[in-house]
């Protein structure tokens, strides 16, 4: 897999994830530390996607 597929598939996951979130948000029956899990995912795959961007 390529670099530039790579981060395209990382800000794929990123964007899914983020929908995710909006939604689990909207959703009063969510448990809040499923939230704040997907809420840490997103931020690991953003780094991940800073981190290969800059190299």
């Amino acid at each position: 897999m390529s670099l530039s597929s790579h981060l395209q598939e990382l800000r794929r996951k990123h964007q899914t994830l983020s929908e995710a979130v909006e939604e689990a948000q909207r959703s009063p029956g969510v448990d809040d530390l499923k939230i704040a899990e997907m809420k840490k995912q997103k931020l690991r795959l953003k780094e991940e996607i800073n981190r290969l961007s800059e190299a």
